[in-house]
């Protein structure tokens, strides 16, 4: 399997609606800046990066991510403001750097635009961690607060061409949300509170002041 080929044991493989997106991108001309939202554990990255694999086998080269988590603040400038322990919260971002970059890749003038990615592993952004070409159409941009409505989330919304909203119900979320810090290192109980104490409740504020998408989907 090369690394366009889309993972056929992915979930969203089987997900009718995951199809009928595919369809309705591969018809599109032009540059399209296309939002994929939804609380932390709804499923975005993978979404992500199945529709990228499935777009590129159908034509190559039509589809690249960009994550909004490369605008993590740094964990300093987390814990210089006091705020570490709500990383991942709404206002642990630099909006305005995303926005300069969305702007950029709307503009469309340049040969190549890096972005930046969130390395897990480091806990660190890396700045040019990925190079998105000029001739790349569609462009998946994926991220819990992109159609959050509140400021300063909003001053995103006009880059975006189209917006797809994940929807998760809050157990499985919790399950997921849980299940990831475990996997992490933490153990149940300590992975239950992180969970509970961060991660859940930036999933209500996305599901309770998100604005409406194009398309919604639910995993």
């Amino acid at each position: 399997m090369t690394e366009t080929e889309p993972r056929q044991t992915s979930p969203w493989a089987a997900n009718p609606m995951a199809q009928k997106l595919i369809e309705h991108f591969l018809g599109l001309k032009g540059r399209h800046i296309i939002a994929i939202a939804g609380a932390p554990g709804s499923g975005k990255s993978t979404l992500s990066e199945y529709l990228e694999a499935a777009l590129n086998q159908r034509n190559p080269g039509s589809a690249g991510i960009v994550p909004m988590d490369g605008f993590h603040f740094d964990d300093a400038v987390l814990h210089a403001r006091g705020i570490h322990a709500r990383k991942g919260a709404p206002f642990t971002f630099d909006v305005g750097g995303m926005a300069a970059l969305l702007r950029r890749l709307k503009e469309n003038t340049e040969d190549d635009i890096a972005v930046p990615v969130f390395d897990r592993g480091l806990e660190i952004s890396r700045a040019g961690g990925r190079l998105i070409a000029q001739d790349t159409p569609l462009l998946l941009v994926e991220g819990n607060y992109l159609l959050l409505d509140q400021h300063p989330w909003t001053a995103l919304r006009p880059f975006f061409d189209l917006t797809v909203f994940l929807r998760v119900p809050v157990a499985e979320l919790e399950r997921r949300l849980v299940q990831r810090w475990i996997d992490h290192g933490l153990d149940p109980a300590a992975a239950r509170k992180r969970a509970h104490d961060n991660d859940l409740e930036n999933a209500t504020l996305i599901e309770g002041n998100s604005a409406p998408a194009d398309f919604t989907l639910t995993d």
